[in-house]
C-alpha cells in the first residue's frame, strides 16, 4: 500500500431507532434553525417525515423546508437551497433521504457559506471550499455511502456534465435498516449494486499487489453478493437491510481506498450517460461495468483471477485470463439474478444518438488497468446498448 492519512469524521449511528438516538444526541449541539431537506416528498407518505420533524419540536428547533430534491440532483438545485440557507441563517442542514438529498446538501452546505461560484471555483479555478453550514443525514435509500465523505455528484444541466464536487462532510448519520422498508425493490437492489461497485472500483485501483486495504474491500464485496441475494428472496428482512446499509458505509468512508490510487472510471462513463438521459445511476452501473471489464482485464489479468476466485469463487483454470473471464461471467450473472438490467435498452434508454458526446465529454482518468480512449468508451457505450 502507498502511504495514506485516513479519516472518517462522520459519527454514526446504526440499527434500530438510529434517528432517535441520533437526533437526540446531536441537536442539542446546534443552533436554532435547521433546514430540512428531502426528495420527492416520499418521505411525507411513509412516515418518516412526520418522525423526524417530532424530534426537531421536541429539540425547540424552527424548521426551514428544503423538499423536491431529484435523483441525480442539479447544480441549479444546489443554488435554490444555498440561497433559502441564506435567507434563513439556517444553523443545521438535515438531509432526509438517499445520496441524491445528500449529496445535494453537501454543496448546498458549502455555497451557503460563499459568495463564489463553488462550480467555477472547481473546474477552472481548482479550488475548494473551506467553509460549511453543519450537516446530519438521515439514510433512507443505502448504497452511495454518501453520508460517510465530502465528495457530492452534482449535475450541471446546461453544461451537460455530471460531476464530483466537494462539499461538506456531514458531522453525524443515522442509519435505521426499517427507514429503508420504503423505497421501491428495484431502487433498494440498484443501491447494493453501487456499493458493490465502489468496492470495485476501488479494488481494482493501484498498486495491485496484496494488501490488507484489498482483502477487506473482498470480503465487503463478498458480502453484498450474499445479501443482495438474500434480499431479493426476503425484502422485508430488516438484519439484512442493515447489513446492506453498514457495507454501503464501509464502501465510500474511505477504508477501502486507503493506500490506493483510484480513478473510477465505471462511474465517469455512468455520469455523463447521466448527464444526457438522467438514468438511476446504480442501473447504469450493473450495465457498464462488467462490459468496461471486459475491456480491461487483459491489461491485469492476475488482479482480475484474483477477484474471481476470491470474490465470485470461480475455479482457477489454470490461465488468468480464463479464470477472469469467469469471474466478469458471474458479475453479468449476478445482474440478472437479482433483477438488475443489463443493457440500456432494458433501461428503457433506446436512443443512441448521445453516445458520442458521451465518450468525448466523460472524464478519462489513468485507469485501474489501463487509461481508455475516447473511441474506446464510444465502443462501451456501443455494447451497452
Amino acid at each position: 500500500m502507498r502511504d495514506f492519512v485516513f479519516s472518517c469524521p462522520t459519527v454514526t449511528y446504526f440499527g434500530a431507532d438510529a434517528a432517535v438516538r441520533a437526533l437526540g444526541s446531536e441537536l442539542p449541539k446546534y443552533g436554532r434553525t435547521v433546514m430540512l431537506a428531502y426528495g420527492g416528498g416520499s418521505v411525507k407518505k411513509n412516515g418518516v417525515y412526520d418522525a423526524v420533524m417530532k424530534l426537531l419540536r421536541a429539540a425547540g428547533k424552527d424548521v426551514t423546508e428544503f423538499g423536491g430534491i431529484t435523483p441525480n440532483p442539479t447544480y441549479a438545485k444546489v443554488q435554490e437551497g444555498a440561497r433559502l440557507a441564506r435567507e434563513k441563517r439556517v444553523d443545521l442542514i438535515l438531509a432526509v433521504g438517499g445520496g441524491s438529498v445528500s449529496d445535494c446538501c453537501k454543496v448546498v452546505a458549502a455555497q451557503a457559506m460563499t459568495g463564489e461560484d463553488l462550480w467555477e471555483m472547481k473546474f477552472r479555478f481548482h479550488a475548494e471550499p473551506a467553509r460549511f453550514i453543519p450537516l446530519g443525514v438521515v439514510v433512507t435509500v443505502a448504497g452511495t455511502g454518501s453520508e460517510q465523505n465530502n465528495i457530492a455528484v452534482i449535475t450541471n444541466e446546461e453544461k451537460k456534465i455530471k460531476a464530483g464536487m466537494t462539499g461538506a462532510s456531514p458531522s453525524f448519520a443515522a442509519l435505521d435498516p426499517a427507514y429503508t422498508l420504503f423505497a421501491p425493490l428495484p431502487q433498494v437492489v440498484s443501491g447494493a449494486f453501487d456499493t458493490l461497485s465502489h468496492c470495485m472500483e476501488s479494488y481494482f485501483g493501484k498498486p495491485l499487489d496484496d494488501n490488507l486495504t484489498d482483502e477487506i474491500a473482498e470480503a465487503v464485496m463478498r458480502h453484498v453478493i450474499r445479501t443482495a441475494r438474500a434480499l431479493v428472496k426476503e425484502p422485508g428482512d430488516l438484519r439484512v437491510r442493515g447489513e446492506l446499509m453498514w457495507a454501503a458505509a464501509i464502501g465510500e468512508n474511505g477504508l477501502l481506498k486507503a493506500g490506493k490510487v483510484t480513478d473510477f472510471q465505471a462511474h465517469q462513463i455512468e455520469h455523463q450517460v447521466g448527464a444526457y438521459t438522467n438514468c438511476n445511476h446504480g442501473m447504469g452501473l450493473a450495465v457498464i461495468q462488467p462490459i468496461l471489464y471486459r475491456h480491461l482485464y487483459k491489461a491485469a489479468p492476475q488482479r482480475f483471477a484474483r477477484w474471481a476466485k476470491n470474490v465470485w469463487g470461480a475455479a482457477d483454470r489454470g490461465d488468468d485470463r480464463e479464470t477472469a473471464l469467469a469471474g466478469i461471467a458471474a458479475l453479468e450473472q449476478f445482474v440478472i439474478d437479482v433483477g438488475l438490467p443489463n443493457s440500456f435498452r432494458k433501461m428503457g434508454i433506446a436512443d443512441r444518438s448521445f453516445y458520442n458526446a458521451v465518450a468525448r465529454s466523460t472524464n478519462i482518468k489513468e485507469g485501474c488497468c489501463r487509461q481508455l480512449t475516447v473511441g474506446e468508451i464510444f465502443d462501451i457505450l456501443t455494447e451497452c446498448y
